[in-house]
């Protein structure tokens, strides 16, 4: 039998009984919106996965104070000079650089912030987690050199959209300030301190920020370490030149484990034999994330299974109903030479058809959900044209699965028993 008398034939029984084909095509179409959706959603996820692992760095490690220990006298703690050592020791590291934080008195002119975050830092903290827009510089080794009273600050991104959970957070008198101003090579104070603002950090808008699986929310105000150190001296406990870590990245994820070992063994002899720090390895916290966002995706992709199960079940209801109604029809052509093959055709014709339509009717509600919802949900989906076509292969996979038994059955039908059916 010919593919356009096959096709000719679907169309007049699909005409033929319109309210069934529709209410089939209606639960399949809902399924394939939901595994559109959730082709978008699984696609998304590991998009920022990817991204956010690359600019987190491949093999990144943290060294931070071991909290709670008591010291024998014998170490100063972590401090800034164990990130220079790890530096001056392993030159091939990507990245190596100290951070320290603290709480002072922003002003500006007329405005004033009581507690605002100042980080300690080197040049080599834009190398990773760079997400920003520059205007002027940022911090250059010889800042870092000679204590330079300059300092980088951080303007917020805001929101695209704001999502419902975020309805009610207001921004701070920091970013309400740096919203109506620019500070750009000004002048401000810091623990009463002048300072040049050399540069300015535009933060990308919080519902597209790929910082997820490293920090990089350290502070609102950048100044060279050395400067940190003279200028805003830690709490007595801490000691000179304490940091509250020393962030290193290997560059490579296969180099981590032995640089890991190198940097602790030198570590313990600098720090004479004390265990007062600890070092945690990237690909350890990257490794559990990946393992929730595989449960989520695999909650996620039991949604859309189920849609589309749903979706199949019609498709083996239709094809069953039709199968019963033509019994006759089925004697008939048998009697006439038709040919298992033919029966099996006809009826897998038919269900591969409302598959396509439910397919392209489903793509098209998909891909709305994906433009009105995803925007207020941190756009964890992002529609695919490769998607949709995706979907719409598993609607005609489905609906080639749930019609090629029922059409099996009709072609074994017994000729003559299939004419005195009533």
């Amino acid at each position: 039998m010919r593919a356009s008398d096959l096709i000719r034939g679907a169309f007049v029984e699909i005409r033929a009984h319109k309210v069934r084909s529709t209410l089939t095509c209606a639960s399949l179409t809902v399924g394939v919106a939901a595994a559109l959706y959730t082709l978008s959603q699984i696609g998304n996820i590991r998009e920022r996965s990817r991204d956010a692992i690359a600019l987190g760095g491949p093999g990144r490690l943290e060294i931070q104070p071991q909290w709670g220990y008591r010291s024998k006298g014998l170490s100063k703690g972590l401090v800034a000079d164990d990130a220079a050592a790890i530096r001056a020791a392993f030159p091939g590291l990507y990245m190596v650089y100290p951070i320290a934080r603290k709480g002072v008195v922003f002003s500006a002119g007329s405005f004033r912030d009581e507690d605002l975050t100042v980080v300690g830092t080197t040049d080599e903290w834009r190398r990773r987690d760079w997400v920003y827009r520059l205007r002027g510089r940022f911090l250059r080794p010889e800042d870092v050199r000679e204590a330079a009273r300059v300092c980088v600050l951080v303007k917020d991104g805001g929101w695209i959209k704001r999502p419902y959970w975020a309805k009610d957070d207001k921004p701070s008198r920091y970013d309400r300030y740096m919203a109506r101003h620019d500070p750009l090579d000004k002048w401000i104070e810091l623990a009463g301190r002048p300072f040049l603002v050399v540069g300015v950090l535009q933060e990308p808008p919080h519902d597209r920020d790929p910082r997820w699986f490293t920090g990089g929310y350290d502070g609102r105000v950048y100044v060279p370490i050395t400067a940190f150190q003279q200028y805003f001296p830690r709490s007595s406990w801490q000691g000179p030149g304490a940091v509250d870590a020393v962030m290193v990245d290997t560059g490579k994820a296969s180099t981590a484990a032995r640089y890991a070992t190198l940097i602790s063994a030198l570590l313990s002899y600098r720090h004479r034999g004390e265990n007062d720090f600890k070092l945690i390895d990237y690909r350890q916290i990257i490794s559990g994330a990946l393992g929730r966002i595989r449960r989520y995706i695999a909650s996620i992709a039991v949604i859309g299974i189920v849609a589309m199960l749903a979706g199949g079940i019609g498709i083996l209801n239709v094809t069953l109903a039709t199968v019963f109604s033509r019994v006759r029809e089925i004697g008939v052509r048998r009697a006439l030479g038709a040919t298992r093959l033919d029966v099996v055709a006809q009826f897998v014709t038919e269900a591969l058809i409302l598959g396509t339509i439910s397919g392209a009717a489903g793509s098209a509600l998909g891909a709305a959900g994906v433009l009105l919802f995803s925007p207020s949900e941190r756009q964890t989906a992002t529609f695919s044209v490769v998607y949709a076509l995706e979907a719409v292969a598993i609607a005609i996979l489905v609906s080639f699965a749930f019609s090629v038994v029922p059409a099996w059955r009709a072609s074994r039908l017994d000729p003559i028993e299939a004419l005195r059916y009533e």
